[in-house]
C-alpha cells in the first residue's frame, strides 16, 4: 500500500469515530477543504503526517494501511483513544461501538452517523430495540430515550452448571415479590449510599410496622445489599446500616421490563438459533 491509502485512512478513521473535519483540521493546522481533498484522493504534506497520526492515536504506519488487520493493534488503538476521555465520553463512545458491533453481527456495514442521529427520529419515550440471537449466543441492546443499555452472552457450554448450580431462585423471587422489600429497594437506590441509617428509617419513609422494617433489613442482609456497624451512642451500642448498591438490581428491572412489556419494535431483529437455550 502506497502513499496514496492515506487519504482513504483518514477518512476512515474520522467518520468511525464520529469527528468532523472541521476538528481535525484545527488540531494539525490546516483548512476544512483541505481535509476534504485529502478524502478525495489528494495527500497530505509529509510534515503533517505525525501530526495527524497523534490525532487519531494511530502510529504513522497505519495511516499507510499497515497494520490494519492485526489483532492486538485493533484492540489496543481504541482502548489508547477511549483512555484519554472522561469518563461520560468514554461511555457515550463505548455505547456507539456497541451499536456498530451489533450491526456488524446483524451483518450491515455501520453507515455514517451516530446513536444520537439515530435517537433523534424517535420519539422522547420510544424504546426501540435490537437483538442477533443464533446457535453462538445473543445480543440485546435498547436503543432509545429511554433506556439504553447492551448485553452480549457468547453461547454458555453448561447451563445446568451456569446457571442452576446452587442457585435458589425461586426462594429469590418470592423474596422480591414481596412488595415492601421491593419498595425498599427501589428507595435505598434512591439515597445517598454513604448514609447509615437504621430501621426507622423504613418505618418513617414506607409507613410501616418496626417489625416489618426488621424483617426487611433481614432479607436484604441474606443477598449482602447491606453493611451492618455498631457505634456507641450516650452509652448505648446502636446498630446501623449502609445499603450496599449493585448495578444487578437495575439490570434486572431492564429485563424484567421486557418480560412484563414484551419488545416490539426493532431496528434490527435476526433469530438463526436452533437449539434451546438451556441444555
Amino acid at each position: 500500500m502506497g502513499i496514496e491509502m492515506i487519504g482513504k485512512q483518514i477518512a476512515a478513521m474520522r467518520k468511525e469515530r464520529r469527528i468532523r473535519q472541521e476538528e481535525l483540521a484545527n488540531y494539525v493546522g490546516v483548512s476544512a477543504q483541505a481535509v476534504s481533498k485529502w478524502e478525495n484522493g489528494g495527500v497530505p504534506d509529509t510534515e503533517l503526517l505525525p501530526r495527524i497520526a497523534d490525532f487519531f492515536k494511530v502510529s504513522v504506519d497505519h495511516l499507510f494501511g499497515r497494520n490494519q488487520t492485526d489483532h492486538g493493534y485493533i484492540q489496543s488503538a481504541p482502548i489508547k483513544y477511549i483512555g484519554e476521555m472522561s469518563m461520560e465520553q468514554r461511555f457515550k463512545l463505548v455505547f456507539e461501538y456497541c451499536w456498530d458491533m451489533e450491526r456488524a453481527l446483524y451483518g450491515i456495514e455501520p453507515k455514517d452517523g451516530g446513536i444520537e442521529d439515530y435517537e433523534k427520529e424517535l420519539g422522547e419515550q420510544e424504546q426501540r430495540y435490537s437483538s442477533v440471537i443464533s446457535d453462538y449466543g445473543f445480543t440485546r441492546m435498547g436503543i432509545a430515550n429511554k433506556i439504553q443499555y447492551f448485553l452480549l452472552v457468547p453461547e454458555i457450554k453448561n447451563t445446568e452448571t451456569a446457571f442452576f448450580d446452587g442457585v435458589d431462585y425461586a426462594d429469590f423471587f418470592k423474596d422480591l415479590s414481596d412488595k415492601d422489600v421491593f419498595n425498599a429497594l427501589v428507595m435505598l437506590n434512591k439515597r445517598d449510599s454513604e448514609k447509615a441509617f437504621t430501621p426507622y428509617l423504613l418505618e418513617k419513609n414506607m409507613k410501616i410496622e418496626k417489625a416489618n422494617a426488621v424483617r426487611i433489613i433481614t432479607i436484604l442482609e441474606k443477598y449482602k445489599l447491606l453493611r451492618k456497624t455498631q457505634i456507641e451512642t450516650d452509652d448505648e451500642i446502636q446498630t446501623v446500616y449502609n445499603f450496599i448498591p449493585t448495578p444487578s438490581f437495575i439490570a434486572l428491572l431492564i429485563f424484567a421490563r421486557e418480560m412484563i412489556r414484551k419488545p416490539r419494535s426493532f431496528s434490527y431483529y435476526s433469530e438463526w438459533r436452533n437449539k434451546p437455550f438451556f441444555k
